[in-house]
């Protein structure tokens, strides 16, 4: 990335500033403007986490934040409740305290007299899920959100579940919620008392994959903070923004198309991050392109935002399948609308070994199939970070135990922007089953690379709200949406569609093996087409990244990354271990010093899907002089056929001195899962 070291407007940064709300909470807050805002207001961008701004977004808040300031905004970068150094408890993500919290930040951001009374949201993952909420809420003062991989329902398109089905990173990022939110205050902030808001939070955590877990169907749970459920309540311009290798890309197409406001969407190559620090690249210089947003909506400047196309997209050519991408070649293309009606669908009928021609008649057929458990071994994780081998590697392992369909040789090329669906009669020998379904690009070496997939837990097949069991035998009609992509299938590749009965560990096996009976000739493969078009040579995105100086520190152990997958011929035993030491690092600016390590391990046995385990251990410490928090967790999740098992444990340390330690063991039904 490229770095900016002067702006059109000197920069002051406030480190610590406390934000009173109404029932004497505390927020912490950090800020950058404008030298003489006080004097000249100008607009506000605020960004609401539960990250620890001080040592958790402090590098990347550093590059962001202060580059829109030399831009003439005031930036307000937030702990939430409970969090960081702010008063309180945080007890779960996207509660209605949260929101409200929001609104009284957005009131008192307003009524600063450094500014002018327009306020903007920007946030990624979970600061993109509470800009669209708070959104929802239409305060006065918000006049325009940037929302980056992030959702508009909480239950069918989150971390939590797909198509039903219970997503292991649902575990995985509870787990990751564990020790981050038992973190104390700094005290060179928080002042006396951290040590007993510290004890606080230890005493009223508890491990969040509980609650979850005890809402495995649509409920009022994952309907509240869901803007799905009230598009409309949205009044105020939205750019929605992700990447194809993210979890969260799906949400940019229907927010496009259901939102009644002023609205753009942007969709590059990236994982889950911010576009001008994005991988696989090509990064762009995002910061100038929201940039563009912000004086647009903000400053009631004319900057051409809002002539671009409504979805922007890179259009992502073949690449050789690799567990992790530095860059993807591909291309920017546009649609000045979404739906667009440059997008046909193509459909292709499933005939047994093959994808058939658009609309051949095949004579209907019946195959079966029943996958060796652990079919998502090479699916990389549900949501890539672009980390090493978080992303899906050759494919060609996992389709040796799939119903596996293949198209003739391309004689020219392919390309695909949406939504792939697959439609298949089927019957199963269980009440309770799942299914896969893999769209791969086969390459002339025989490699496979996966371009998209979808889930569908087969009780959830006509409601997520209202789940019913299979009557075995029965045939049923379905439909499998996968996730969005835009793709280049170059001529001499082959399409695949490969059909799996599980896809463990992204998603949690059924409670018994169950054998799926397709239907040739009646299921098929539904294609959104889209011809290459000249207007796309008018889109460019192609500035170099930029950024405000990343802050100082010093690096004490370097950070390191391990992924193992093992399989024990004596004992039956596939274990797939992920472990990320990020090492230890000082942040010179407040003279701490972070470490952190984690280790996560998915384990099964045979074909047994209730020998399914995760497991997990992480330790996180905060270093000063005179100042040295450590917290331990360990964490577990298994099932049998007819209940969940949780384990939490939580210690933490001052020093060498153990000052917390809790176990928690819970059992939770299976509902339909």
């Amino acid at each position: 990335m490229e770095i900016v070291e002067s702006f059109p407007h000197a920069v002051r940064e406030i480190e610590h500033e406390w934000i009173p709300l109404a029932d004497g909470t505390r927020l912490a807050a950090r800020l950058w403007m404008p030298e003489g805002a006080a004097a000249a207001p100008v607009p506000a961008i605020l960004e609401f986490l539960p990250y620890r701004r001080r040592d958790g977004t402090r590098l990347r808040d550093d590059q962001t934040h202060p580059y829109y300031a030399g831009h003439g905004y005031a930036c307000v970068r937030v702990d939430m409740r409970g969090t960081g150094d702010s008063d309180g408890v945080l007890d779960d993500e996207y509660l209605p305290q949260e929101q409200a919290d929001g609104l009284e930040v957005l009131s008192w951001i307003a009524a600063q007299p450094w500014c002018d009374g327009k306020v903007g949201i920007i946030g990624i993952s979970w600061g993109g899920f509470n800009g669209l909420q708070i959104a929802a809420h239409a305060p006065e003062e918000l006049k325009a959100i940037v929302t980056i991989c992030s959702t508009d329902d909480r239950y069918a398109d989150d971390i939590h579940y797909m198509g039903g089905c219970l997503l292991a990173d649902n575990f995985a990022w509870a787990n990751v919620m564990f020790p981050r939110n038992a973190k104390p205050p700094d005290p060179n902030t928080f002042g006396e008392g951290w040590r007993e808001a510290w004890l606080e939070r230890l005493e009223n955590e508890r491990f969040w994959l509980e609650p979850w877990l005890e809402h495995q169907r649509r409920d009022a749970y994952w309907a509240h903070a869901s803007v799905c459920e009230d598009i409309g309540a949205i009044r105020c311009p939205v750019f929605a923004v992700g990447g194809w290798a993210d979890g969260y890309s799906n949400a940019i197409p229907r927010l496009l198309a259901d939102l009644q406001v002023p609205r753009l969407g942007l969709i590059g190559p990236w994982a889950h991050r911010y576009p001008h620090l994005g991988v696989p690249g090509p990064a762009i210089d995002f910061l100038g392109e929201s940039l563009r947003w912000w004086d647009h909506w903000l400053k009631g400047r004319d900057t051409g935002i809002m002539d671009e196309p409504q979805l922007r997209a890179w259009m992502q050519d073949s690449a050789a399948p690799a567990t992790h991408h530095e860059e993807r070649p591909g291309r920017w293309v546009g649609e000045p609308s979404w739906p667009s009606e440059h997008v046909r669908e193509e459909r292709r009928p499933l005939a047994p070994g093959r994808i058939g021609a658009p609309d051949e008649a095949v004579e209907p057929s019946s195959l079966r199939v029943l996958s060796p458990l652990g079919s998502g071994l090479d699916a990389g994780d549900w949501c890539s970070y672009a980390n090493p081998g978080d992303q899906p590697g050759d494919q060609r392992r996992s389709d040796g135990g799939a119903l596996v369909f293949d198209s003739e040789v391309l004689e020219a090329p392919l390309e695909l922007l949406g939504a792939p669906v697959v439609e298949l009669t089927l019957s199963s020998d269980e009440p309770q089953a799942q299914v896969a379904v893999r769209l791969s690009d086969v390459r002339p070496d025989g490699s496979v690379t996966r371009v998209s997939y979808g889930l569908l837990n087969l009780s959830h097949r006509e409601s997520h709200a209202d789940p019913t069991p299979l009557e075995p035998g029965r045939a049923y009609r379905v439909r499998v949406q996968l996730n969005d992509v835009a793709q280049r299938f170059p001529a001499g590749h082959r399409l695949r569609i490969a059909i799996t009965t599980d896809y463990w560990p992204i998603a949690w096996p059924s409670p018994r093996p169950a054998t799926l009976e397709v239907t040739a000739g009646e299921s098929a493969l539904m294609l959104p087409v889209r011809e290459p078009r000249a207007e796309d040579e008018r889109i460019h995105l192609d500035e170099p990244a930029r950024g405000a100086p990343p802050t100082p520190r010093t690096v004490l152990t370097s950070p390191s990354q391990r992924r193992r997958l093992e399989f024990d011929q004596l004992s039956g035993e596939t274990s797939l271990e992920v472990e990320a030491d990020a090492g230890s690092a000082r942040l010179d600016a407040i003279d701490v010093v972070v470490t952190s390590h984690n280790r996560i391990r998915y384990v099964h046995r045979g074909e047994d899907p209730t020998s399914a385990r995760v497991e997990a251990w992480d330790e996180v410490r905060l270093q000063r002089d005179g100042w040295d928090v450590r917290i331990r967790t360990h964490t577990s999740l298994h099932a049998d056929a007819d209940h969940f098992y949780t384990h939490a444990r939580l210690e933490a340390f001052e020093g060498e001195r153990r000052v917390f330690d809790r176990t928690s063991d819970r059992s939770v039904p299976r509902d339909h899962v």
